[in-house]
């Protein structure tokens, strides 16, 4: 994987149309972006056209991306999410609550992850979840990294909507907190 300045460099590149960026942006991204996508939807075929949708979500706007806001990878990864989401609650014939294997999301190891080296950014982020208390670490990454709505999440926890919110919301201040962005 680029470095993050490398990746300012190749969306700012990119947002200049350059297209020989845009496959060196791609080359360097996909792999992540594909696992973050795959995790979410469980099939490869719906995951593979996110991905492409997603890729034309960043060429078209590349511009609009802003380095002091958040990581590159970050700005991608919440772009292929956000769409892989979208997917999910989409899809009628299934129910994320359905899928088994989404309760697995908040085992002790890093399984999607394992054969991948971890950037600095994300073991940070990872000891900062490890702090919560289980229940926010279960909550969190069904959120966030499962896609679950708050409804989901409220039905899951047996508590109220706004709970779940609150919930969200402090074990968010308390990640920010430990990464020093708070």
């Amino acid at each position: 994987m680029l470095t993050p300045a490398e990746l300012i460099s190749l969306l700012a590149a990119v947002a200049e149309r350059d297209e020989a960026a845009f496959e060196r942006l791609y080359a360097a991204t996909r792999a992540k972006l594909f696992g973050v996508v795959l995790r979410i939807l469980q099939r490869q075929d719906l995951a593979e056209e996110v991905l492409q949708e997603a890729y034309v979500k960043i060429w078209n706007g590349a511009a609009q991306f802003n380095p002091e806001l958040s990581s590159p990878i970050t700005w991608m990864v919440s772009i292929a999410r956000n769409r892989a989401i979208d997917v999910v609650r989409k899809r009628s014939e299934v129910s994320i609550e359905e899928e088994p294997s989404a309760l697995d999301v908040a085992a002790d190891s890093a399984d999607p992850l394992a054969n991948r080296e971890m950037t600095e950014e994300l073991t940070r982020l990872l000891e900062c979840i490890s702090r919560l208390d289980p229940d926010r670490q279960e909550l969190v990454l069904l959120a966030y990294y499962n896609g679950w709505s708050r409804e989901q999440l409220a039905s899951r926890f047996k508590a109220p909507v706004n709970t779940v919110k609150t919930w969200l919301r402090r074990s968010m201040l308390d990640i920010r907190a430990c990464l020093g962005l708070a």
